[in-house]
């Protein structure tokens, strides 16, 4: 099962690789960016209209995030269903990878009055995103033992969080440097947005010269399509899945409380420029900041899982997310604040991700690994749904950002209340995995 050092690597480079992503272009960049944008096409209401629908400027952004995650519903469980039935799981990863490397670059021409474009462009880029993780998350089983899987899982989110701070460490000093380079604010913002897409290209190329392929537990019956069977196999995991409840518990745990993570990752460079009055460059440093105690934050959790366990770990991690946003809502006024809080957030934000995956992926029933992450998946990294849906209500409705970051608290607390009834032991017995 273990996999040889240059193999786990060469896959935790690729969270090297993508983490520039939701760094650069979902949590910094370009939802103060392309509200501004949309905020210029507006009407005297504050309003756009695409496809005639009424939406606020400052919701667009909450709304194209929910958008790619509800395109994801259907098509990411296809996916992995058919990854499982083939040896593709490397050349579906790079066809992916590369697809929303190209359009995140596109964003360069992100200007004007063009929302749409931008609003296009993120959707694809982020659908993308999700699918390549999928493929990614679905090597970890075949590279580390169940015993080595929350320090594997624990490094590459800490590398990701170091790649994506080294490049938005350079997108920092181009902003701040952009009238002596003879560039306006505007066109620094999308070379850095251009540059996330650049840098997740080239360094894919480590993953895919390293990675194994391997041989499908599962084969296709004769006359069989993958296709079809991608369908047939969903249905049947969704009705298989009932049988493994605990697998079930604690995947709508995650779910919940991943939204609600995924929400803050996401928006908070709006909350801070919108409601607190925050520059470009003072959110920058802010999420820069966060990059690298995140980095330490995910490893450092991962020796408290070896302590504890990783279930209670999660929960620890999932109180102080509670506590961080009942602080934003009622007592943040102030820029330092703010850098304080994001301190706090960043020593459990890669913990309770990387622990998760972790956990959910000593309870897949073995040959099923890219279906169940594609489950999984729908809930991960820039890619929930509900949550962003729900702030941008919140918003639209009330007009507070404060109203709209409380409301996440509910799903921090369900989500909570779902993992306690999680027995991690049971749920690998019931997969016919070892614990």
């Amino acid at each position: 099962m273990a996999s040889d050092r240059r193999e786990r690597v060469g896959w935790y480079c690729y969270d090297w690789a993508n983490s520039a992503f939701p760094t650069i272009v979902v949590t910094v960049f370009l939802g103060p960016y392309l509200t501004a944008v949309t905020r210029a096409a507006a009407d005297a209401g504050g309003f756009v209209h695409p496809l005639g629908i009424p939406v606020s400027a400052g919701a667009f952004f909450p709304y194209m995030v929910s958008l790619s995650v509800l395109l994801q519903v259907g098509f990411l469980p296809i996916l992995g269903a058919i990854a499982d039935y083939s040896h593709r799981k490397k050349q579906l990863l790079a066809l992916f990878a590369y697809l929303g490397a190209c359009a995140t670059i596109g964003l360069y021409f992100l200007q004007g009055t063009n929302y749409l474009l931008g609003g296009l462009l993120f959707v694809l880029a982020n659908l993308s995103f999700g699918a390549s993780v999928v493929f990614y998350n679905a090597f970890l089983p075949e590279i580390a033992s169940p015993d080595q899987r929350d320090h594997v899982s624990s490094m590459g989110w800490a590398l990701g969080y170091l790649g994506g701070g080294l490049l938005l460490a350079g997108n920092l000093a181009l902003v701040s440097q952009a009238s002596t380079l003879g560039l306006t604010t505007g066109q620094a913002v999308r070379i850095s947005l251009a540059s996330a897409g650049a840098w997740w290209a080239v360094f894919t190329l480590v993953p895919l010269a390293t990675l194994k392929r391997r041989q499908p537990v599962k084969h296709l019956a004769t006359g069989e399509r993958l296709l079809t069977a991608g369908f047939q196999q969903l249905r049947h995991t969704l009705g298989k899945v009932r049988h493994h409840p605990q697998t079930l518990l604690f995947l709508a745990a995650y779910l919940v409380y991943n939204d609600a993570i995924q929400t803050v990752i996401a928006l908070s460079s709006q909350f801070g420029q919108e409601e607190l009055g925050m520059s470009i460059s003072e959110l920058t440093t802010l999420i820069l900041m966060v990059q690298f105690v995140a980095f330490f934050g995910a490893l450092g959790f991962g020796y408290v899982a070896r302590a504890v366990s990783a279930k209670r770990a999660i929960v620890l991690s999932l109180l102080i997310w509670s506590c961080t946003v009942v602080y934003a809502y009622a007592f943040l006024q102030t820029t330092l604040q703010f850098f304080i809080l994001g301190g706090v957030i960043a020593l459990v934000l890669g913990g309770s991700q990387a622990l998760s995956r972790s956990v959910f992926s000593l309870m897949i029933p073995r040959g099923q690994e890219a279906e169940y992450f594609s489950l999984y998946e729908i809930g991960e990294r820039g890619t929930s749904w509900l949550g962003p849906l729900c702030f941008g209500l919140a918003l639209q409705f009330t007009g507070s950002y404060r109203v709209a970051i409380l409301s996440l608290v509910v799903f921090f607390v369900l989500g909570l209340a779902l993992l306690s009834l999680v027995d991690v032991r049971r749920a690998a017995r019931e997969a016919g995995a070892s614990s």
